[in-house]
């Protein structure tokens, strides 16, 4: 499995303890976590996200440490970043990482990695599922929207790296298919997970995506952002640029 989910939560994203908050490789809406029994920390909830003795920015901040800029959507095709990938040549691509890493209940793996049984936690809506099929992996900022806010002038090297991205437990997060296409590639000026739990790690993952990998935002999303998160006044934000 990838570093993504062995080591301490290097590429995290923190939320305060006190604040609760891909398709089945077929369709996608634009890409989707649930808790983990794997390494990370979680806060009481089953929320991803870490505790407040984890040292991070405070969410305001790092919000407002993101550049602004102007949203380009010309020349986007989702296949200009390839994905799931098999990294490191175990069977298992990006999308069967994710869900091995994020179960709560491991599931039983089979040949070329086929996975049966087991129970994951989506956060967005606080939803158990009991057959990975219906779960997508959501990438965190879709990738329309990452080629809006500058992937746009990225290598295709870069876009493949950023799509299938292991290398921080906020990247890519398993959800229920349902709210994965409900989210689509909006931003969270138009669309935040249904459940109230989740709203303050959402907010935390978004913007450690954003820095991680050197995103802008528009205007209107980083108004939102601000607006949003000022009931998690508590959590905090802590990521490492992607390489």
């Amino acid at each position: 499995m990838k570093l993504r989910r062995l080591g301490s939560l290097s590429a995290a994203v923190l939320t305060a303890t006190a604040l609760t908050a891909c398709s089945a490789e077929t369709v996608e809406a634009d890409d989707a976590k649930p808790t983990a029994t794997t390494s990370g920390s979680t806060d009481p909830t089953g929320a991803p996200g870490g505790t407040p003795e984890e040292a991070g920015l405070p969410l305001a901040e790092a919000i407002g440490s993101i550049p602004v800029a102007e949203e380009k959507r010309t020349g986007y095709e989702r296949d200009s970043f390839k994905h799931w990938i098999d990294e490191d040549g175990d069977s298992c691509t990006t999308r069967a990482e994710v869900l091995l890493a994020e179960a709560v209940t491991a599931p039983e793996q089979g040949a070329r990695c086929s996975l049966s049984g087991g129970s994951w936690r989506s956060y967005y809506d606080e939803v158990e599922v009991t057959d990975a099929k219906k779960l997508d992996i959501d990438h965190m900022v879709p990738l329309a929207e990452a080629w809006d806010s500058g992937a746009y002038g990225w290598t295709p090297d870069r876009r493949e790296a950023y799509a299938n991205d292991l290398g921080a437990d906020r990247s890519l997060v398993a959800v229920t298919a349902k709210t994965n296409r409900s989210k689509a590639d909006r931003d969270p000026a138009q669309w935040m997970p249904p459940a109230e739990s989740a709203t303050c790690t959402y907010l935390v993952d978004w913007t450690a995506t954003k820095l991680r990998w050197a995103l802008a935002m528009d205007d209107a999303e980083k108004t939102a952002l601000l607006n949003l998160a000022e009931p998690c006044a508590d959590s905090t934000v802590e990521y490492e640029p992607a390489s």
